[in-house]
């Protein structure tokens, strides 16, 4: 008989029983909101309060997304999730030659903090929490939301929310940097202290293995890679002089949910258990910082352009993974994204998804309700062990920096994503409709935006507001970022001027995102991969 595999390659056995599973109730479970956090980081969990249902939502201009956040809130949302173009996200203003043809592409254009304000137009920042998806920049883009909120009236304590802010793996799977490692952890380092010390209620990172997933990671790699990059980032604070307890229970991770649904189920609740066992062992962390809270997205890539209705269906599947794994926010995809992005009703079913798991299926009524089973408890060590070796193997190398010079990380999710591909073709692995169960129809064609006129609009957008603002008072606050940037880029200065305030007060002038990434970038340098 043919032995049976997870995704990840761990053997299935066709039947599991309980002298198979070396288990200890205190040891590896404890109840749940005690140590080691596996049955869930709270002890009521969603019987107290449900997940964040936080749908992600960019669409060209501030105003449309505007449009889109409002549908989503009035609609039972509770939380905003940004997607920015990728102009934003490499600090390239959209009045430049090398945004043209990409602007509002791929999410919403922010240029300026005017932008911002027609983003938030309407939102109380003091109740809803937003998460924004942005790295390189993400330093600018929350001074942008301070400074909205300030001229609104509002206090930085009042404010809750994410910025990604997850550099390494960018380098890893995504591609999205702009600075070499050096100054780019120092910059994380510094939104750390800057987030503990005036915007208490804002998580300064998530640290996304959802991205390496999408790159072709296994489940278990996706574990493993995102607490490597994650060690790297608590260290380097911890060198910068923060005591662990006082940033890290603010740490957030952000994880994929694929179809497999038992496997994502134990992966969720391996990597609770690995990483308080991480933050305790290597950092002495107390239990508030040794609490994994996670956000959690449905896989884009396991979304299918044929027959996109079954698209629905992965998207149930992989949100009770995620919710019977114990997420704290949840998006799930529109059943139309292999093809564009998202209409609003396919928007809105994703989100009527989410609330029918919630109040429907009875996956809050108990926490944890697949504990005990001997076959999820048996992946759930399979997992962390299988994650345990790989983070032996980065450690080996000197760490995740070291490992993403080594092309490590790039050439074991290359690898899967190779085998992967080989299972599908061998139909080995099956995709309804697309490698088994076809029906020959064409994919449906989504009608797209006039992106050539919303670029138009978006350049004289920009334009009007350097034209309008005070460039001599621009110019200084940028010249007091680049006083303080060179420092940022020497691992062994001993003091670094706090560099968050300066890009407030730039943005506050009406500074660009490309000007502040121009300046720090002309401090810093580009990174240029290794092509060895």
């Amino acid at each position: 008989m043919t032995e049976r595999l997870s995704p990840s390659g761990i053997p299935i056995p066709a039947v599991v029983r309980p002298d198979t599973v070396n288990l200890d109730y205190t040891r590896d479970l404890g109840d749940p909101g005690q140590f080691p956090f596996t049955r869930g980081v709270q002890p009521t969990m969603y019987r107290g309060r449900l997940w964040t249902m936080r749908q992600y939502a960019g669409f060209g201009t501030a105003k449309a997304t505007n449009e889109r956040f409002r549908l989503l809130l009035d609609a039972g949302q509770t939380g905003l999730s940004v997607a920015f173009d990728l102009p934003t996200q490499m600090g390239i203003d959209s009045g430049t030659p090398r945004a043209m043809g990409e602007v509002g592409r791929v999410g919403v254009a922010i240029d300026t903090v005017e932008d911002m304000h027609v983003l938030l137009d309407g939102i109380p920042l003091d109740k809803v929490s937003t998460s924004m998806t942005i790295n390189a920049t993400a330093s600018t883009l929350l001074a942008m939301y301070i400074v909205v909120a300030e001229e609104r009236g509002i206090r930085r304590d009042q404010l809750s929310g994410t910025v990604q802010n997850d550099i390494l793996k960018e380098y890893i799977a995504r591609g999205t940097y702009i600075y070499p490692p050096a100054p780019s952890l120092a910059l994380t380092a510094e939104m750390f202290r800057f987030c503990a010390a005036e915007v208490p209620q804002w998580n300064p990172i998530s640290i996304s293995g959802y991205h390496i997933r999408e790159a072709g990671a296994t489940a278990v790699q996706e574990v493993a890679f995102t607490f490597a990059d994650a060690l790297a980032y608590v260290q380097q604070a911890v060198e910068a002089g923060l005591a662990v307890d006082s940033f890290a229970p603010r740490l957030s991770f952000f994880f994929a949910a694929h179809n497999d649904l038992f496997e994502e189920v134990a992966k969720f609740r391996a990597a609770r258990r690995l990483w308080a066992r991480l933050m305790r062992d290597r950092f002495g962390a107390n239990d508030a910082s040794c609490r994994l809270r996670f956000h959690t997205q449905t896989g884009g890539v396991t979304l299918q352009a044929q027959q996109p209705h079954n698209n629905i269906v992965r998207v149930t599947i992989q949100a009770l993974a995620a919710t019977l794994g114990g997420t704290q926010s949840l998006h799930t995809n529109g059943y139309d994204e292999a093809l564009a992005l998202p209409t609003a009703e396919a928007a809105t079913l994703a989100l009527r998804t989410q609330q029918i798991v919630g109040y429907e299926s009875g996956v809050a009524q108990t926490v944890d309700p697949l504990a005990g089973s001997w076959y999820v408890e048996q992946l759930t060590n399979s997992i962390e062990e299988r994650a345990v070796a790989l983070l032996a193997t980065v450690d080996e190398l000197g760490g995740a920096a070291a490992a993403i010079r080594a092309g490590f990380f790039q050439e074991e999710i290359g690898r899967s994503a190779y085998e992967y591909q080989l299972r599908v073709e061998a139909g080995e692995t099956v995709v309804v409709g697309v490698n088994r169960f076809g029906d020959g129809q064409e994919p449906p064609i989504i009608p797209a935006p006039d992106f050539s006129a919303l670029e138009r609009d978006q350049v004289a957008r920009l334009s009007a507001v350097r034209a309008a603002r005070d460039n001599d008072a621009v110019q200084a606050a940028l010249a007091r970022i680049a006083e303080a940037a060179p420092a940022y880029a020497d691992p062994q200065a001993n003091a670094r001027a706090e560099l968050m305030p300066r890009i407030i007060d730039a943005v506050r002038a009406r500074a660009s995102v490309g000007e502040i990434a121009d300046t720090l970038e002309q401090a810093w340098g580009r990174y240029q991969p290794s092509l060895t």
